[in-house]
């Protein structure tokens, strides 16, 4: 590797720096180190250490800011098994956290590390002095409004199950009034050792099936998924709020919680608090111990550890911080391991109690799907095997819609558009993979690509080929920079639209060049502010679905995806499987490339250059020198947090635009974590000080800031400060003008010279800075550092500090499991090929 283009020192550029460091055994050699600035800093994924059910990633801050923030990486930790988090779908800064990050270990011993979570967000003042002359009005914020859009399509799935008919072998829900569960929870905590003791329960009631029945559609305007403000909700009655700010006085917990608790409580909160104090465990942030003190102050002498209110609360909230770990569901004994570190005395009847009161659904999944079921005339005790799995209803919903869905694709007929012959000449004049991929397309409803970076022109000469035969055809991606990218990559793969295949059902965006080139993100085509639309039905108005970034589909993001594609569409899930996985719980891509349930089609073009070369290293395991004569990879040296920023701002703002011509905009710094000494806080307050200097008064923000806007739970959008007034703060996003109402500043924006390495994905900039510090060695894994040296396109430098735990990660720490029914639920319902 080249050194750094711009030394501080008298070094002129070119000069080789000290001899690479021998990475461990069987990895190859570290790459070399630079004697200057040119470095780009590692990747931003998983910070802090998380306590709870942790894995490596940021955990979602305790901070209601962090709950609906951008996403943020956690730490290893872990409770209640939590393997692999992710980054915790928080803006919020990580630290002591539940919420899981990229690759947490699974139920550990207890805290890892991690810093206590912080309510700041970079500038605690209100906005340019902005009044609140909307007092009687809550403004419908755009995350909010997606959020409602999404539940009423979840809620319609959740008729749906409740009406089944045929029975599932996969195990059911007990009877019982349903939970109202809060739909995001962020806090973070400790975690425990999973137990041997394998808890015995009976066969639950099994749940009918019928037909899969799509969501209606839904208003743009009701969603409020356009840019900007739209339209107004009413929040809790201001009585409400009043009457649980009285009970929470008396428990001594602070009255700033009355508004989340009014709203997720409803009507009556104060009442139904007052009646079970550990309700309070349904609020973002709230840790157990917190709610115990707040019993203690309300119950007096009736307050104890075996209250069976107490367990079911802790119990429900275990769940939650596993699902913001990955998981959608946990094992019996990872469970009620966690509950007894928690000073459940009886974990066992805990978990009795929340299935029994319907708050939480058990499931016996066999360990053997193929094994045949035991003859009635067996003799007793002959069972196949099974294991026993408690999880959260919106998940388990959520997983058993996709495989429905998935299972609808495989086992039916897609539509006729184009003869055989047709396909066959597209595919004829496609090379290599391409061709096998339009092929694959021609032939199934459901098909997997996989590839790095270069392989995109395989989905861009698919979609070329399909609006050539007259299909309706779309490509989605996980962020506006992914979209914006392969539209340019499809430009250049098609210069001229050819016809008018389907434009009559084509509602173009005339303020976003994507609009006419049939490229949406996701959150944008489920919301209806971009793509095709949804016809009376309720399904999108399309023939072929290519969806890109297929990793960071989380399974309620999935499940409502392939609920929306009409009967005899084709779906075409691609992406990087090396990647981290997704912030939301569940590893959608991962699990149906290991079922083998439909066919797969693997690239076989590499990612050129230095770069290409280091990430495949990475990919395997390996962190390869690799010659950088233009200077495409430098590593630069740093003893601790404080000369890694140092160093970090000085790559920015002057080594790099001087060396490489890349201007500061257009660097992007990854860190592992929100906190520390070297975290996205603390680069980002070194970098706004140097490039865009100002006293934050538009609620910590000045115009011209590089922001990173959060609108929904693991979304990330790069924006900048335009500027702030009665309806809040301006932001330019992606080209789009966006209105962040100023009571959600402090909760979805974050400055966004440096993110964590969820943030960033589904992104790639011309220079990235990829920082690691030594003090976020736990942190680090395999799929971290191949996500955040990914981000790269022209240049990468590393700031290392992390000596040899770099080469340690990539070769020895893989992506930690997450606990999914969705392989068993796929293998139930679809053949298996061949």
């Amino acid at each position: 590797m080249s050194t750094e283009p711009e030394p501080t020192e008298k070094t002129e550029p070119g000069t080789r720096g000290a001899a690479p460091e021998p990475g461990p055994e069987g990895t190859g050699e570290a790459p070399g180190r630079a004697t200057d600035d040119v470095a780009a800093n590692a990747g931003g994924g998983e910070a802090e250490a998380a306590r709870a059910t942790g894995g490596q990633g940021d955990s979602a801050n305790a901070s209601a800011r962090d709950s609906v923030a951008e996403s943020g990486d956690a730490g290893t930790g872990g409770s209640a098994g939590a393997g692999e988090g992710a980054d915790g779908a928080s803006a919020g800064d990580g630290g002591t956290g539940a919420a899981g990050g990229e690759a947490g270990e699974g139920v550990s011993d207890g805290p890892v590390g991690g810093e206590e979570p912080e309510a700041d967000a970079g500038g605690g003042g209100d906005l340019a002095g902005v009044d609140a002359d909307g007092a009687g009005k809550a403004q419908l914020s755009e995350s909010e409004a997606e959020l409602a859009a999404q539940r009423l399509e979840r809620e319609r799935i959740a008729r749906r199950k409740a009406e089944k008919q045929q029975p599932l072998e996969s195990g059911a829900k007990l009877s019982g009034k349903a939970a109202d569960l809060l739909a995001a929870v962020r806090a973070v905590e400790s975690g425990a050792k999973p137990v041997a003791a394998v808890f015995s329960e009976p066969e639950p009631p099994r749940r009918p099936a019928q037909e899969p029945v799509r969501p209606r559609p839904v208003a743009a305007q009701a969603t409020g998924a356009g840019v900007g403000v739209a339209g107004t909700v009413g929040g809790p009655a201001p009585e409400t709020v009043e009457a649980v700010q009285r009970v929470l006085t008396e428990g001594g917990a602070p009255t700033a919680l009355a508004s989340q608790v009014a709203a997720v409580l409803g009507e009556g909160a104060d009442e139904e608090l007052r009646a079970d104090p550990w309700q309070l465990l349904r609020v973002t942030g709230v840790r157990p111990e917190q709610a115990d003190g707040f019993a203690r102050e309300l119950l007096g002498a009736e307050c104890a550890p075996d209250d069976e209110r107490r367990g079911r609360a802790v119990t429900v909230w275990l769940l939650e911080q596993a699902a913001l770990a990955g998981h959608t569901a946990l094992e019996m004994p990872a469970l009620t391991a966690a509950l007894a570190q928690r000073g459940v005395p009886d974990a066992d009847a805990a978990v009795q109690s929340t299935i029994a009161e319907a708050e939480a659904l058990v499931f016996q999944d066999a360990l053997d799907p193929a094994a045949p079921e035991p003859a009635e005339d067996d003799e007793e005790g002959a069972e196949r095997p099974v294991r026993i799995l408690v999880g959260l209803e919106r998940y388990a919903l959520a997983e058993e819609s996709l495989a429905d869905g998935l299972a609808r694709l495989i086992n039916s007929v897609p539509k006729e558009d184009g003869s055989a012959e047709d396909w066959e000449r597209a595919a004829a004049s496609a090379k290599g993979s391409a061709a096998e991929l339009i092929r694959a397309v021609a032939a199934g409803g459901l098909v997997l690509h996989t590839g790095g970076q270069a392989s995109l022109t395989e989905p861009a000469a698919l979609l070329t080929a399909a609006r050539g035969l007259g299909l309706r055809a779309w490509a989605a991606t996980h962020s506006p920079l992914g979209r914006d990218r392969f539209s340019t990559l499809l430009q250049a793969e098609r210069p001229s639209d050819p016809g008018s295949d389907g434009a009559a059902h084509e509602q173009p965006r005339t303020d976003s060049p994507a609009g006419t080139r049939r490229v949406a993100t996701v959150a944008g085509l489920l919301s209806g502010a971009e793509g095709p639309g949804r016809d009376g039905d309720g399904a999108f108005d399309l023939d072929l679905l290519i969806v890109l970034d297929a990793p960071q589909l989380d399974v309620e993001t999935a499940a409502l995806l392939v609920e929306s594609l009409p009967d005899g569409a084709r779906l075409v899930l691609g992406g990087d499987p090396a990647v981290l996985w997704s912030a939301g719980p569940g590893r959608v891509f991962a699990d149906l490339l290991a079922t083998r349930i439909c066919p797969q089609v693997a690239s076989r073009r590499p990612d050129p250059g230095p770069l290409g070369e280091l990430v495949s290293g990475i990919g395997i395991g390996e962190l390869n020198q690799v010659e950088a004569p233009g200077k495409e990879v430098v590593i630069v040296p740093v003893r601790d947090a404080g000369e890694a920023v140092h160093r970090t701002v000085q790559l920015v703002a002057d080594s790099v635009p001087r060396a490489l011509g890349v201007p500061a905009e257009e660097t992007q710094v990854i860190t592992p974590g929100h906190g520390g000494a070297a975290g996205t806080r603390a680069l980002n307050a070194a970098l706004k000080e140097r490039l865009n200097p100002g006293p934050g008064r538009f609620g910590g923000f000045d115009p011209g800031d590089r922001v990173a806007y959060s609108p929904a739970p693991g979304r990330t959008l790069p924006g900048r400060v335009v500027g702030a007034d009665a309806d809040g703060l301006h932001l330019t996003c992606a080209g789009e003008a966006v209105v962040v109402p100023k009571e959600r500043v402090e909760q979805s924006v974050r400055h966004g010279w440096a993110l964590t390495a969820h943030q960033a994905v589904g992104g790639r900039w011309p220079a990235v800075v990829a920082v690691l510090p030594g003090d976020a060695t736990q942190a680090l894994s395999r799929p971290w550092v191949y996500t955040a040296f990914g981000r790269a396109d022209r240049h990468l430098s590393v700031v290392q500090g992390a000596e040899q735990a770099l080469p340690r990660a990539v070769a020895e720490i893989p992506a930690k499991p997450r606990t999914t029914r969705l392989p068993v639920l796929l293998r139930t319902q679809t053949p298996t090929p061949g």
